[in-house]
């Protein structure tokens, strides 16, 4: 058993994180916004005692020591998983809004760490795809990705509109995480999880549908019938299950060869007219269903980047659900929150 905190334990990752952790026999503090988010989790695991899961209020994580409470804890923590960090496009001040939460939100957890957690030996932070594509080559059809990309933008770039500054603010906070590693020599390691699109079931407790995560939302709007003349474009052509994500989170506490790695967790290529088919297969009894001679949401005619995700494999030993089974298990799971 290790006792871990998990920052942002209301997120849609975090929440699958926080079911693994609990299974594998881990003790628990989540750090969340309010007392009503710790409420709603807490009820949600009516089995797990004030040992195996408590809690931790820190309102605003873009705040510097905004982690010096939470990290101090009896017993000690031996590791920590800093998921939090914000994602949407929904923005008015890049800078504020998304470049700051990450970067300072990342760098002032490990700060918390040195400086009052001594005990804390492993370190596990949610990057993303974000922090290696290069969004510039667009589909680089002749590119294989793997961990040692890093997405090039620039600080002039991720000003420029919200998908830029989230870009950024992935790749700054990923980058200033390795950057506190060489320069403070703490004595904890870190892992970096770099998941590109998180689909996947939804946790009922946290979500209506019209507060999804914004991964899963091309789901609810292929399922709701909102691309039936016309299927979206797919944007990001690769994708992982949240349950194959969450268990890299908690492996790369428990797995030894972890430890200062970035690990590109992603189960392959997919397509938005791939996710349509499948909800037409499994839910045939869906209305406003695109046909299969709708247009749109396919694979780029000239081909699309290639990815290499044997270090997950290998040194995690995670075996990736299948598109099928995360699709049908995602609109299950849009069901039991519309009932």
């Amino acid at each position: 058993m290790t006792r871990v905190l998990l920052t942002g334990g209301s997120g849609f990752i975090a929440a699958h994180v926080l079911d693994i952790l609990l299974e594998h026999g881990h003790s628990v503090v989540t750090t969340v916004r309010s007392q009503e988010k710790a409420n709603k989790i807490k009820e949600a695991h009516p089995n797990a005692s004030e040992k195996q899961l408590s809690f931790a209020i820190v309102e605003d994580i873009a705040q510097e020591g905004a982690f010096d409470k939470a990290i101090v804890s009896d017993p000690p923590f031996e590791a920590v998983i800093h998921t939090a960090s914000p994602f949407h496009f929904n923005v008015t001040d890049v800078q504020k809004e998304l470049l700051d939460p990450a970067v300072i939100g990342t760098t002032s957890v490990l700060k918390s760490i040195k400086k009052s957690a001594p005990s804390v030996k492993r370190v596990v932070i949610t990057s993303s795809f974000a922090a290696i594509i290069n969004a510039s080559k667009g589909n680089w059809p002749d590119h294989t990705y793997t961990e040692a990309d890093w997405n090039p933008i620039t600080h002039e770039e991720a000003l420029q509109n919200p998908a830029n500054g989230y870009r950024a603010s992935k790749t700054f906070a990923e980058k200033a995480s390795w950057d506190f590693v060489e320069k403070e020599k703490p004595n904890f390691t870190i892992s970096t999880i770099n998941p590109p699109l998180v689909l996947g079931p939804i946790v009922h407790y946290l979500n209506s549908l019209d507060s999804l995560n914004t991964s899963n939302q091309r789901i609810r709007d292929i399922y709701q019938g909102k691309a039936k003349e016309q299927i979206p474009e797919t944007g990001t052509f690769l994708w992982v299950d949240v349950r194959d994500l969450a268990l890299c989170h908690v492996k790369a506490i428990e797995v030894e060869a972890a430890a200062n790695k970035r690990f590109f967790v992603t189960a392959g290529h997919f397509s938005n007219k791939e996710i349509a088919q499948i909800i037409k297969k499994e839910y045939p009894e869906t209305q406003g269903l695109p046909s299969d001679s709708t247009s749109g949401g396919d694979y780029p005619k000239d081909g699309v980047y290639s990815y290499d995700n044997s270090r997950t494999k290998d040194v995690l030993g995670i075996q990736f659900k299948s598109l099928h089974e995360s699709i049908k298990d995602t609109v299950k799971s849009f069901q039991s929150v519309e009932a």
